[in-house]
């Protein structure tokens, strides 16, 4: 079981590391998804930089990777702290691709397959906590809120197991939460945020992934660069 635990592993960061925004985008538009829009690997820069039907096929996906580890877990009959970290090593992947030079996305959908899989009540519960901000445009407040009380409901939420299940779940959602936000913080400063503090920069990224607190300022910046992805491969046919 070691061995097929160690293979599970390698296979579930591999698998993560597929990055289906990145190749929809590069095969429908000939672009790099890093260098344009937001710069994130994820289906929310897919709608903005390429068909937005493409973004559909590739939410389904990455909510699938997770799901699928952690489901070939289950089968094998690991344990439930084999299944949390085959889940996290899933997301590490997604976040940190090999096949991207470790340049990935945020990992939210990917987050949502591993926890729906660990528990569907949690999953459902992440959905309404993130989606019930998308009328204010704030779905990244949202996954914030999401991922910072998904520990505190899976510790009460599974009360009748003994803590021997309960305690490796609720570290591996604190682990998720850890990997989402750790994500947030780590990019690189934009043109907008140079006059931000930092405490204030890292307080918008936190709760609202962006830079500076105007929404419609950052919308606009990902736009003009989404813009200037559309011209850029209208500039490369006059040059052939």
């Amino acid at each position: 079981m070691v061995v097929e635990f160690g293979l599970l592993i390698v296979g579930a960061y591999l698998l993560g590391s597929v990055p289906a925004a990145y190749l929809a985008v590069k095969w429908s538009r000939g672009i790099d998804i890093r260098k344009h829009g937001t710069g994130t690997v994820g289906a929310a820069n897919v709608l903005r930089l390429a068909p937005k039907w493409l973004a559909i096929p590739v939410t389904i996906f990455d909510i699938g990777k997770g799901a699928l580890t952690v489901w070939v877990a289950q089968l094998l009959g690991l344990g439930a702290a084999e299944q949390v970290i085959v889940g996290v090593i899933t997301v590490i992947g997604h976040n940190w691709p090999i096949f991207l030079r470790f340049q990935g996305g945020r990992g939210a959908f990917t987050t949502l397959g591993v926890i729906t899989m660990l528990s569907p009540w949690l999953g459902l519960i992440m959905l309404v906590l993130v989606y019930s901000l998308a009328p204010l445009r704030q779905v990244a407040l949202g996954v914030f809120l999401a991922l910072a009380s998904l520990p505190i409901f899976s510790w009460f939420l599974s009360q009748p197991l003994g803590i021997e299940e309960r305690l490796p779940v609720t570290l591996g959602f604190v682990a998720l939460f850890l990997l989402g936000m750790l994500k947030r913080l780590i990019t690189p400063r934009t043109l907008l945020s140079k006059s931000v503090s930092m405490r204030q920069l890292l307080l918008n990224r936190l709760l609202f992934d962006r830079d500076i607190r105007d929404r419609e300022a950052w919308i606009r910046q990902t736009r003009l660069q989404a813009g200037s992805a559309e011209q850029l491969p209208k500039q490369q046919g006059k040059g052939n």
